[in-house]
């Protein structure tokens, strides 16, 4: 079983293409890298709203896209593109997923995922980053 840890994107970017990891410039999108990267996993893949799965180190183009502006038609569209790329990838079945993600990013995706984690599931914007900021600096357990 390999462990796959899902962050979504976010809205500050650089203004220059770059590599998906570079990209996003926010608070949250660094401490959720670098929480992510405490957690040794298989691998870490970025959901774009606009480019769909990314890898880290693939470069791409800025963009100003959001899936809290889309229809909910075309958030279903999104996650199924997002699925197809996850099955390229895992074994939805049996690897573990991640999700430092917003529900938007999560919802329609989770019900072909059998094994998942959501830890910050539930939390507002400031509690997630207190608790990314807390994790990532070992002062709390991840």
């Amino acid at each position: 079983m390999k462990t796959i840890v899902l962050i979504s994107c976010c809205g500050p970017k650089l203004k220059v293409r770059s590599r998906a990891k570079d990209i996003y410039i926010s608070t949250r999108f660094k401490y959720s890298l670098q929480y992510a990267k405490r957690l040794k996993p298989n691998n870490i893949l970025i959901l774009s709203s606009k480019y769909g799965l990314l890898n880290m180190y693939k470069e791409i183009e800025p963009y100003d896209e959001t899936l809290n502006t889309k229809s909910v038609l075309d958030i279903i569209r999104w996650s199924t593109n997002i699925v197809l790329e996850l099955r390229k990838v895992a074994d939805l079945q049996n690897d573990l997923f991640i999700f430092l993600a917003g529900i938007k990013y999560r919802k329609y995706v989770l019900p072909y995922i059998k094994n998942y984690r959501i830890p910050l599931k539930g939390l507002k914007i400031g509690q997630q980053l207190k608790k990314l900021k807390l994790d990532v600096s070992g002062h709390a357990p991840v």
